[in-house]
């Protein structure tokens, strides 16, 4: 990113910035469009979620897939977006953020195809790494374009909007999938992704217009290594150090340790770069980094709840996919309910107390799963899901606004992937290290019971020990003599996740912190020019 400064007011507020009048009476057409591309990113993790207790089922009506296999499913594709976000939203700046939307769409829809026809759960993490490839490109594009054709004082209500299409995408995710593994194969939930890429395509060229950094800087493609290798190695490890149980095992330190060193060199190779992929300078204004540091926590605690939280509904409380999809639909309903309204609270109270509150109430909703059992009325579940939506829908936006309005405009590319980049490592170290935390508790848990069964080799008692799923099919094939190692299971399993709740609270209360210390309050008036629309700024064209 370029270390140009953004231009200010005499207040020292950014310079207020006009949007040609051609393209501001098609503004609301050209969000909701870019919704559209942002629905299938979305919506493709939320399906996943849904899928994920099927596509652990041995063949043929899963991939067998193991307790890290589906981590990896998940994490990497989140890996590959993170660490490619820098170089999209530079390139974006740079080539026209509209060309590399197209582009991300494009191989985002080749990737889904491919992950659909997957034979093994190698061949699904692969494919995923494609489709992580083209949501990279995808991503950063729609809030660098949705900045670029809103004016400042409506940026806020589009970037509601833009944060309440995320809701849409998580309600609509696990019914479609429930929908599609009741009456297709598993594959189904990636191809329902070719005729809404196809969709978009259209939509975004008919509709919306293209936009770059009249003066971008040069590519770092040695930072953007950095950062790829130091998130992998690291994500890798904890991920290992959950499946062996064992977090001071060689492999598993190396590649934490080797991860941090490389990111270390990241952070210092960004400081004496002329052309960084990211300017650190930017980590200097308390809002900015207060901003950053909510989305990453925020995230961090709910991917990791989310992920658990299937397999819950599935196979301790034995609901079906498509009854599992619907259960989490109050989770979605709140953030679009509430998301578009979120700067009226803001607009009353500030974002420091509107945020701060949203956050300790995510954690309350956290530790109110300690509540779930085996014979718990769902209705609790649906009550805590729709509050946690609610907050979540108190803190994205303004800290979303707060990020964006920092940089200046013909940054907003690199602005939008430093917004996506912080989202998606805290989510995917969430099911990282909240994943491994809950499996390795669950191990614990269960260990002593699958010693005891008699006549069960050794190698099938780990094998059974690494998730519920796996103990379930063990018991399984048991007969009737497995049904005490199903109650035992479901304890187990309870265990889990009571621990890993109160982990994914204490994390949420931190973030709370970070947000009281450091976000402002009530943010100044927001300029507004008298110059016509007409006036062009920050290469906004047709």
């Amino acid at each position: 990113m370029a270390t140009s400064p953004p231009s200010s007011t005499a207040a020292g507020e950014p310079a207020a910035r006009h949007v040609p009048e051609r393209i501001h009476r098609r503004r609301w057409a050209i969000l909701y469009t870019l919704m559209l591309s942002l629905l299938i990113v979305v919506l493709d993790n939320s399906i996943l979620n849904v899928a994920m207790k099927t596509i652990a089922t041995p063949v043929p009506d899963g991939l067998g897939a193991t307790q890290s296999e589906l981590e990896w499913a998940i994490n990497s594709y989140t890996l590959v977006f993170a660490g490619l976000l820098f170089t999209s939203g530079l390139l974006g700046d740079r080539l026209g953020r509209k060309k590399v939307l197209l582009f991300g769409l494009a191989v985002f829809g080749a990737g889904s195809v491919l992950a659909a026809v997957s034979a093994s759960p190698a061949q699904l993490i692969a494919f995923r790494a494609v489709m992580g490839l083209g949501g990279a490109f995808v991503m950063p594009a729609t809030l660098a374009i949705l900045m670029n054709v809103f004016e400042r004082e409506e940026q806020p209500r589009a970037i509601g909007i833009w944060a309440g299409g995320v809701g849409l995408a998580i309600a609509i995710g696990p019914i479609a999938g429930g929908l599609l593994l009741d009456r297709f194969w598993w594959g189904s939930v990636f191809l329902i992704n070719v005729p809404i890429v196809l969709l978009a395509l259209v939509a975004m060229l008919i509709l919306v217009p293209d936009s770059k950094d009249p003066s971008p800087g040069r590519m770092d493609p040695g930072g953007v290594l950095l950062s790829v290798v130091g998130l992998v190695l690291l994500v890798y490890g904890i991920i290992k150090g959950g499946q062996l149980a064992d977090f001071t095992d060689p492999q598993v330190a190396g590649a934490i340790a080797g991860g941090l060193v490389v990111l270390a060199g990241f952070v210092v190779h960004q400081k004496r770069s002329d052309h960084p992929s990211i300017d650190i300078g930017y980590f200097r204004k308390p809002a900015f980094s207060a901003a950053i540091a909510a989305i990453a926590l925020a995230f961090f605690a709910l991917m990791g709840v989310t992920f658990f939280i299937v397999f819950y509904v599935q196979s301790v409380r034995g609901y079906s996919p498509l009854e599992a999809g619907l259960l989490i639909l109050p989770l979605a309903v709140a953030q679009m309910i509430f998301a578009p309204r979120a700067r009226l609270a803001v607009d009353r109270y500030g974002a420091r107390a509107v945020c701060t509150f949203s956050m300790v109430m995510v954690a309350a909703t956290m530790v109110g799963l300690l509540l779930l059992d085996t014979e718990t009325p769902i209705w609790v579940m649906e009550v805590l899901f729709f509050l946690e939506g609610a907050a979540m829908a108190h803190i994205m936006p303004p800290v979303t606004v707060a990020i964006m309005q920092s940089l200046p405009l013909e940054k907003a590319g690199s602005g939008s992937a430093l917004n996506n980049v912080f989202r998606q490592v805290g989510g995917t170290l969430g099911v990282a290290v909240l994943g491994s935390l809950l499996s390795t508790t669950y191990r614990d848990g269960i260990q002593d019971t699958l010693e005891r069964l008699p006549g069960v080799p050794a190698a099938a008692r780990h094998a059974a020990g690494e998730s519920i799923e796996a103990t379930l099919g063990l018991a399984d094939r048991m007969g009737p003599a497995g049904r005490p190692l199903v109650a035992a299971a479901d304890g187990a399993f309870l265990h889990a996740i009571h621990v890993t709740a109160i982990g994914s609270a204490a994390v949420s209360l931190i973030g709370a912190v970070v947000v009281l210390a450091f976000l402002p309050g009530k943010m100044g008036p927001t300029p507004r020019s008298a110059e016509p629309r007409e006036e062009r700024r920050a290469g906004v064209e047709r």
